[in-house]
């Protein structure tokens, strides 16, 4: 199966792009375009993986890039984003052209080239604020950031097209994803570099907001599952650890793994906007496991701990944290 992933430069997309050149699929990576020719993580990817697949540098944004990407493909992974949620208040429209519109291009791309899967990346977010938990896919969808928004609508798109025109999509809806090469936006890692670089008191925003942390390996897994099941399309899929935490809590736990006494700290700037705060996800994973047999094997209290452990290895790696700006907060 020859297999597009978009996104294949950040965090979960390199993860997923080395382990299909390792489980013997033929892949064809799209990577954002820079005048650099950097190709985001994959510059990283080990000796097994280099030169085992192809790159190709463009902006899904761009319909003549899409239809080019997907040609000759049996399935798209679709996973390029702008994520950033405290960016999406500064930016709201470059999210729109992205997530919404850059979606439509593949979808529209995809359809004429008759693609057999089309597996649609959507977030926990667009769920807002838990009102039943554990939250399974029929929870309302309440989009309480611009970010979450573009995602809601995205989803909406990608499902349109399944039952507009028959195109196979399914929409994975990965909880919040932690683990080696993450941004330092997001507060697993900035909690470990700011320990890493030895200071005592540690700054983060929301402290009593809960989250369900998975590990990258079981995202990737669960994309990898979801891929090689038959005919899961027109759903929308969690996944998820089935287990929550408070970031405070979180915060507590890696210190206690790397050893360090530390004091917590808000800083005012890593606050949402009241109403725009996510206060509780927990997800519900059981459909995953009925419909393609995936679960987490790094679920609960346990498993969370030993993703910490090995996310915490990776970044101590002091060429691994030099790729960071450690010293500044990051939108």
């Amino acid at each position: 199966m020859k297999v597009l992933v978009t996104g294949a430069g950040g965090f979960i997309g390199s993860h997923l792009t080395e382990e299909l050149v390792r489980r013997g699929y033929d892949v064809r990576a799209l990577v954002i375009y820079d005048s650099l020719g950097s190709w985001g993580w994959l510059d990283h990817a080990g000796k097994d993986i280099r030169g085992n697949f192809e790159v190709l540098a463009g902006d899904i944004r761009d319909p003549d890039i899409t239809r080019a990407a997907v040609k000759d493909c049996d399935a798209v992974l679709h996973l390029a984003a702008l994520i950033a949620i405290p960016y999406s208040y500064v930016a709201p429209m470059s999210y729109v052209e992205t997530n919404v519109a850059g979606t439509l291009n593949l979808l529209q791309a995809a359809r004429d080239r008759g693609v057999r899967r089309f597996i649609h990346t959507s977030t926990s977010e667009v769920y807002g604020t838990a009102r039943i938990v554990p939250i399974s896919e029929e929870h309302p969808l309440t989009p309480q950031s611009p970010y979450s928004a573009t995602k809601i609508a995205a989803d909406a798109m990608a499902l349109s097209f399944y039952y507009s025109f028959n195109l196979p999509v399914s929409v994975i809806r990965p909880f919040n994803t932690y683990g080696p090469r993450q941004s330092t936006r997001a507060v697993i890692p900035t909690i470990i570099t700011q320990i890493a670089q030895g200071l005592k008191t540690v700054q983060l925003g929301a402290l009593h907001p809960t989250r369900d942390f998975n590990f990258v390996m079981d995202t990737v897994d669960a994309f990898i599952s979801l891929l090689r099941a038959d005919a899961v399309t027109g759903q929308a899929v969690n996944v998820g650890s089935n287990f929550e935490i408070s970031i405070g809590d979180a915060a507590r736990l890696i210190a206690d793994v790397m050893g360090a006494k530390i004091e917590i700290a808000e800083d005012t700037k890593r606050l949402r906007p009241a109403g725009s705060e996510v206060e509780r996800l927990w997800a519900n994973n059981a459909k995953a496991l009925e419909l393609f047999g995936w679960k987490p094997a790094y679920g609960g209290a346990d498993g969370f701990r030993r993703g910490i452990e090995n996310t915490v290895k990776w970044f101590l790696d002091p060429a691994n944290r030099a790729l960071y700006r450690n010293a500044s907060y990051t939108l």
